[in-house]
């Protein structure tokens, strides 16, 4: 898990969000109610969840 922890924009915490919208997110579950449920009201903070893209796998197989 390599997300930021703060928001770049508004610098409020959304790196503790990341695996609980991730895995209700791959049950097929709208983003809209995950962000409701847990409280990210901004479209800064849902910027940062929406956007990321989990490379650090990826990366590593070109470690060496």
């Amino acid at each position: 898990m390599m997300i930021p922890v703060r928001c770049f924009s508004c610098g409020k915490v959304v790196g503790e969000y990341y695996e609980e919208f991730e895995k209700r997110t791959s049950k097929g579950e709208p983003a809209e109610k995950i962000f409701k449920d847990l409280g990210i009201e901004r479209y800064c903070c849902r910027r940062m969840l929406l956007s990321h893209v989990d490379l650090i796998d990826d990366i590593i197989k070109y470690s060496k």
